[in-house]
């Protein structure tokens, strides 16, 4: 495709996806639960499909060099298509959020307000490697009345597609407009160029990916972004830190799943306990096939721990790699997050209530987390279905992106005839 070509494709799917959402923003919540529905059941009568053509996606990755957590990003199983399926089913059982009554008051001027949330209208969401997004943000913004414009990554292009059928065919069932739900069909990287400037057709960008596509989205866009920087997530393990309930969250909270945004990347530890717990985590992660990078006090704990430099502090690795440090105090693990973290994910293992009540007070990350695994930042997690993305920024949404989320407001006004004086 040519510049122009690709120029005149984004302009159509502007235009069919402002249609669409007119039509949506008065869509009844019993239609958009159908459509849901309908679409978790493509999606299963499909996945032979889908992971057909996942396949193609993951040859096209290997050909990439893509690491292996990429790479496991990027792949599908039944499983994984499953928890699509359980994603969609969650986000149609919930309450639509479209008309909620947020607030409600007279006035002594005789006004009777309410406000109400309403659609933003169209969304334009632009991806990387995971393909399951596909389906997690075409429902979400189905779910808050709201077209949708995917642009989902060049590496899970052949997956993307094989979803994003599913999903019309579930708009179909539902009866309504298949323009609802719209992908952009090439992985021309002129298209996201196009769409961070369709401020007639788009009223909110959200990024999900790495730091490269996140900065390129927020330079460059003309269009409104609900900004997803990067997972620079920090676990400080306190001097009063419970052993067991260590060993367990640390580990979870790196192994798990490296290669996803709540993952950690930070280990803090109290010098009070680096010769025991300390010790015990490190090796336990090194066990586990974890390339540790520590400061002095951490390498002098376990011989394998390579030494960390600089560029290791607030660094994302998605990877089978942490960086760690001893340090005095509370007081200094916040200061040391204050100064790297990405307003991410943080955490604190302690049974001292009153640092946690300093962890969680005087830092302003968009998640902070007590003796818990920092693989639970996920909108599925907190009882969302499933999330768009974690917004890092401080202007509208922020944390886990669901469908109530991608709503605004506007204000009812009624009286019986009041004038103002």
């Amino acid at each position: 495709m040519t510049d122009i070509d690709v120029k005149q494709m984004m302009k159509e799917l502007g235009q069919r996806a402002k249609a669409a959402a007119r039509e949506l923003a008065t869509a009844s919540g019993e239609a958009k639960e159908q459509a849901l529905l309908a679409a978790a059941e493509a999606l299963w009568e499909a996945r032979a499909e889908i992971i057909e053509a996942n396949e193609k996606d993951l040859a096209f990755g290997r050909e990439k060099g893509l690491t292996d957590a990429m790479m496991d990003r990027l792949k599908l199983d039944e499983a994984r298509i499953q928890g699509m399926i359980d994603g969609l089913k969650a986000i149609a059982a919930q309450k639509d959020p479209v008309g909620d009554v947020i607030a409600e008051w007279d006035r002594p001027n005789g006004l009777h307000i309410k406000r109400v949330r309403t659609p933003l209208g169209v969304i334009g969401v632009i991806y990387e490697s995971r393909p399951n997004v596909t389906a997690d943000a075409g429902a979400l913004c189905l779910k808050a009345g709201n077209a949708v414009i995917l642009r989902g990554g060049s590496e899970s292009f052949h997956s993307s597609g094989a979803i994003h059928a599913c999903l019309k065919a579930g708009l179909r069932a539902a009866g309504l407009p298949e323009d609802s739900i719209q992908r952009v069909p090439t992985r021309d990287r002129a298209a996201v160029t196009e769409m961070l400037h369709m401020t007639d057709y788009i009223d909110v960008i959200v990024p999900r990916g790495g730091k490269g596509l996140v900065g390129l989205v927020q330079r460059e866009a003309r269009v409104p972004v609900f900004a997803h920087l990067e997972g620079i997530v920090h676990v400080f393990v306190d001097a009063s830190a419970d052993p067991e309930k260590a060993m367990k969250v640390v580990l979870n909270a790196k192994t798990r799943r490296t290669g996803i945004c709540g993952a950690a990347e930070c280990l803090l530890i109290h010098r009070d306990i680096a010769d025991t717990l300390g010790r015990d985590l490190v090796a336990a992660l090194v066990d586990k096939g974890v390339e540790v990078r520590g400061d002095a006090a951490v390498q002098a704990m376990v011989e394998a721990v390579t030494p960390a430099k600089e560029e290791d502090w607030g660094r994302e690795y998605l990877d089978s790699i942490i960086a760690a440090k001893v340090v005095a105090d509370v007081d200094e693990a916040i200061a040391h997050i204050q100064r790297y973290s990405s307003s991410h994910t943080d955490c604190i293992l302690t049974e001292t209530p009153e640092n946690v009540g300093k962890f969680f007070s005087r830092l302003d990350s968009a998640i902070l987390m007590h003796n818990s695994s920092t693989q639970f930042a996920d909108g599925g997690e907190f009882g969302m279905g499933a999330e768009i993305g974690i917004a890092t920024g401080k202007m509208h949404a922020r944390g886990p992106v669901g469908a109530e989320q991608l709503t605004s407001f506007k204000y009812l006004v009624t009286s019986d005839g009041a004038v103002r004086a």
